[in-house]
C-alpha cells in the first residue's frame, strides 16, 4: 500500500471510528503487514490472523468442516477475526495462489469477506498471474473492499 493509500485508508478509518482487523490465508500475513504499516495504525488496527492451514481455519476462526475456499469460510473467518481481537470491522480473505488448483478451485480464486456489526458482505474474484500477483491483487482488493465500506459507513459513497 502506498503512503497516499495509507494515509487514504487512515482518513477513512479515523471518521469512521471503527477498529479493524484482518483473517487471512493464502496472502500469509501480507495484507496485516501492509495495514501496520498505514499512518496511525497503532491508533486503528487491532491485528491479523494468519490462518494459512485448514485446521487454523476451523479450530481458530470457527470456520465450519468442509472446504476453504468458499464464502462460508470467508465469512466466519471475517466474524472469528471481529470476535478474537475485539475488532468492530474484519476482512478476511481465502482462496487459491497457485500454481496448483485447491479443493477442485482454479489458481486464482479469492473469497472476500466484510463483517461490520449487522453488516456482512462477500464476494468471490477470480484473478490472473503467478502466484505472486494474485497475492498483491488480493491484498489491493481486500483493502479496496474496506475503504469502500468505511465511505459508504460515513456517507462519501
Amino acid at each position: 500500500m502506498s503512503d497516499p493509500d495509507g494515509e487514504r485508508l487512515r482518513e477513512l478509518v479515523e471518521r469512521a471510528g471503527v477498529r479493524v482487523a484482518i483473517a487471512e490465508s493464502l496472502t500469509g500475513g501480507r495484507l496485516s503487514a501492509e495495514l501496520a504499516a498505514a499512518p496511525g495504525a497503532s491508533e486503528w488496527f487491532r491485528g491479523g490472523i494468519v490462518a494459512y492451514a485448514s485446521d487454523v481455519k476451523y479450530d481458530l476462526l470457527g470456520v465450519p468442516h468442509g472446504p476453504v475456499v468458499s464464502e462460508v469460510a470467508a465469512s466466519a473467518m471475517a466474524a472469528g477475526a471481529c470476535r478474537l481481537l475485539d475488532a468492530d470491522v474484519a476482512v478476511a480473505l481465502t482462496g487459491v495462489g497457485g500454481p496448483d488448483r485447491q479443493e477442485g478451485e482454479p489458481p486464482g480464486t479469492v473469497w472476500f469477506a466484510l463483517h461490520h456489526g449487522t453488516t456482512h458482505e462477500t464476494r468471490l474474484e477470480r484473478l490472473a498471474g503467478d502466484p505472486p500477483e494474485v497475492v498483491e491483487q488480493t491484498c489491493a482488493r481486500a483493502t479496496e473492499m474496506l475503504a469502500d465500506h468505511l465511505r459508504r459507513e460515513s456517507g462519501d459513497g
